[in-house]
């Protein structure tokens, strides 16, 4: 008898959680990882094409070549392209003839337009690490903390029980005492369960966050407006006629009224349009999809949770519109999963509960911790 007492105290002590080694609070993910993906790719996107048309603008020198006429000198012919890439209007004639002028200076501002786009992409990031990152982090700690020590709250109950059972003269006594106490829910959590609660009806991190994904499918939308807005009126032009007779040259009449110029980089500046405009346009359903999150309960987590003794967040239909702030703290849980310890545990006694014969034996990790502690032989049925 006091091998199997032994064993009882060995198995019980085993599945105590161990005392963390170093705060939890160390490598908490305060972003979901589509959205980790969506901020590297909506902010390095442009970063990373941009920094490669300017290393081919310092390497390759002149972004225009202008056709001077025969007669004109080296220094002629470069204060022309010099001129022409200022200036950048390019001037023909209507359908009437009508002299018209069309400005191309759009184009010399495209690069720096692409790091205005990287700085909106990241605005939203901002927001949710200043605004709500601060708060759910607080929130992830202290869940996370109790979830696991209700666990553990769970086993030193059963290693009490069995100490209690051992010493009791009337064991049929003992159970009645035990099933008193558990419909006079002895065993709750009442701290956590409402504290969830409470979050259930908060929704400031649901706010911020729906407002977080609107603002990055509003900036998606506007750069790709502005991309299209390029391709429509600039970006099927590579060639321009530009007209140096101005100021001091005006009255030369050697200068050509009009000299004709390609612009080198027009190639490059349409393969980057087209890059970024393409992604973004891919990452527009990936952004409505996580706003749509929202919309549904991730409640996988709290079934495997409703394990524990009274903890029946689910059972008692609570849940209701999943637009609050604990669908939020759920999902981050989720992303947290390594950080909740006890949660492996619980999930491996709800799979050990499915394939019991006798599942009504088991409706909590205590009661299956007393099957295991060899409790269950004077258990009345």
């Amino acid at each position: 008898m006091s091998l199997s007492h032994t064993a009882a105290e060995y198995m019980l002590s085993d599945a105590l959680l161990p005392d963390p080694g170093s705060s939890p609070a160390q490598g908490l993910r305060l972003e979901l990882p589509s959205d980790r993906l969506l901020k590297f790719i909506t902010v390095g996107l442009p970063l990373c094409l941009v920094s490669l048309a300017f290393a081919r603008e310092f390497s390759a020198g002149s972004q225009i070549s202008c056709f001077s006429p025969t007669n004109f000198t080296g220094k002629q012919s470069a204060y022309t392209d010099t001129a022409c890439w200022d200036s950048l209007i390019h001037h023909g004639f209507d359908a009437e003839g009508h002299a018209v002028t069309k400005s191309l200076w759009t184009l010399k501002v495209f690069p720096y337009s692409l790091l205005v786009v990287a700085v909106l992409m990241y605005l939203p990031y901002l927001l949710w690490r200043y605004a709500a990152a601060p708060a759910l982090h607080s929130d992830l700690l202290f869940i996370i903390d109790e979830l696991d020590k209700s666990y553990n709250r769970s086993v030193r109950l059963v290693q009490h029980m069995r100490k209690v059972q051992q010493a009791s003269a009337e064991p049929e006594r003992f159970w009645e005492e035990y099933e008193r106490a558990r419909q006079e829910r002895y065993f709750e959590f009442p701290l956590l369960e409402r504290y969830l609660t409470c979050k259930q009806h908060a929704h400031a991190l649901a706010f911020i966050y729906i407002l977080r994904n609107l603002l990055l499918l509003l900036f998606l939308a506007a750069t790709c407006l502005y991309l299209v807005f390029l391709h429509l009126n600039i970006f099927f032009q590579d060639e321009f006629s530009c007209s140096i007779k101005t100021g001091l040259l005006q009255a030369e009449p050697h200068i050509p009224p009009l000299i004709p110029c390609k612009l080198v980089f027009f190639s490059v500046f349409q393969l980057i349009s087209l890059s970024i405009g393409s992604v973004y346009v891919l990452l527009i359903p990936v952004v409505i999809y996580n706003a749509l999150q929202l919309c549904q309960w991730d409640k996988g987590l709290l079934s495997v949770y409703e394990m524990l003794p009274a903890f029946d967040l689910l059972s008692r239909r609570m849940l209701t519109c999943p637009l609050n702030d604990l669908n939020i703290i759920l999902l981050f849980l989720r992303a947290n999963i390594s950080k909740l310890t006890s949660f492996s545990r619980l999930n491996a006694v709800s799979a050990l509960r499915e394939a019991t014969a006798n599942k009504e034996d088991i409706d909590t990790v205590v009661d299956f911790m007393t099957l295991l502690a060899g409790l269950e032989t004077t258990k009345p049925k």
